[in-house]
């Protein structure tokens, strides 16, 4: 159970990982700079959960930094735009700002421009300054405070709030909960909690948040692999202001020039879930539980021979690259077992196998995980 899901606060910037996911790319600014570590009162574990719990945020802005180092393999040209593989390498930059659960902004910096991502209630705008175009969505009344955004379902999280959110719903009985070394983040004296995998087959070593010793506020967020003292990936606060921002910051005002698409508002759809996952996609199972659950999903057609399954609506849209998928799969580690052959991707923090006769497993965990799965 999460422990954040009643806290809307600590799940703001609804379109920000919506900005990360659109633009590929980013500014290298090099790693977060250590500081030195301040000497703060004694809290517990329980405690610190309890302050992201009870926390009250009425704004604030700054500049968050993210970074990914997953150790993918040299997968960029296979897909058309690298979207993919920008998004899971290298650093990217962003400006925030928040004022209350139906106001909120993010700003993707780009060393040729940056895109914008503007909540102001209903009103969802998005802009490119490279080609100069935006496009506006009216959000459906079922988006609301603490709610995600459709398009902000299945991305990297671009802040330390929504990370940790992610991150606090695994706290069950396969984590060990502690606490780490205080910290210095963005000028802020911070705390930090650790969540760590109990089971070993896991490929997460620990993920650490730093907490804000006065509001609270989550400020860093690292996942380290295992056999790693370098964060694979990370997001944080370099800059912090609480103050709530000026109404100005979320009211968009087109550039001259610019090209403006109205897409569809999307209607409340009755019985479904609020959030996109597993459980919702009979195509998808769930094997095992905890950190190492893996999720199996069959594809509409095999993938032997590099041939390519059939597209889904959102591909033939446009949303999704036509990636060569032969080309794809030759890339890959050749693997075969008593579950059948099929090719291997690895990372330092998950694992994808792509089988033979047409599914899918993926999981934060070892290949041996995997192919016990595919035995399933």
């Amino acid at each position: 159970m999460s422990v954040l899901r009643s806290r809307p606060v600590l799940r703001w910037l609804v379109p920000a990982t919506a900005a990360v996911a659109v633009i590929g790319g980013g500014a290298a600014v090099g790693t977060f700079a250590a500081e030195a570590e301040p000497s703060l009162p004694p809290r517990t574990a329980a405690q610190l959960l309890v302050d992201l719990q009870t926390s009250r945020l009425e704004g604030l802005s700054g500049t968050v930094v993210q970074r990914a180092d997953l150790g993918l393999p040299p997968l960029v040209g296979l897909v058309p735009g690298n979207e993919l593989t920008t998004m899971l390498t290298g650093t990217h930059t962003l400006r925030v700002w928040y004022s209350g659960p139906d106001q909120q902004r993010v700003a993707l910096l780009d060393t040729l421009g940056e895109q914008d991502v503007i909540r102001n209630g209903r009103d969802l705008w998005t802009w490119q300054s490279r080609t100069n175009t935006a496009t506006h969505r009216t959000l459906s009344g079922d988006v609301g405070a603490g709610k995600p955004a459709p398009e902000a379902a299945a991305n990297l999280p671009a802040t330390p709030q929504q990370a940790a959110d992610l991150a606090l719903g695994a706290v069950d009985p396969s984590t060990e909960v502690s606490v780490g070394r205080s910290a210095t983040v963005a000028g802020q004296d911070a705390y930090e909690l650790v969540l760590q995998p109990r089971d070993r087959a896991s490929l997460v070593h620990q993920l650490r948040i730093a907490i804000d010793a006065k509001r609270h506020v989550p400020l860093r967020f690292e996942v380290l692999a295992k056999g790693s003292d370098r964060p694979a990936f990370e997001v944080a606060f370099t800059e912090v202001d609480y103050r709530r921002p000026d109404a100005d910051q979320f009211t968009f005002n087109p550039p001259p020039g610019v090209t403006v698409t109205e897409e569809k508002a999307e209607a409340p759809t009755a019985g479904k879930p609020g959030h996109a996952g597993p459980a919702g996609d009979p195509k998808v199972r769930a094997v095992g539980s905890g950190w190492t659950t893996v999720l199996v999903a069959r594809l509409d057609g095999p993938l032997a021979g590099g041939k390519a399954p059939a597209k889904p609506a959102a591909a033939a849209a446009g949303s999704v690259p036509d990636v060569d998928v032969s080309t794809f799969l030759g890339g890959l580690t050749a693997v075969n077992g008593d579950w059948g052959s099929g090719r291997l991707l690895t990372s330092k923090l998950f694992s994808v196998l792509l089988t033979d006769d047409g599914r899918v497993l993926a999981g934060a965990v070892t290949p041996e995980r995997l192919h016990e799965a595919a035995r399933s």
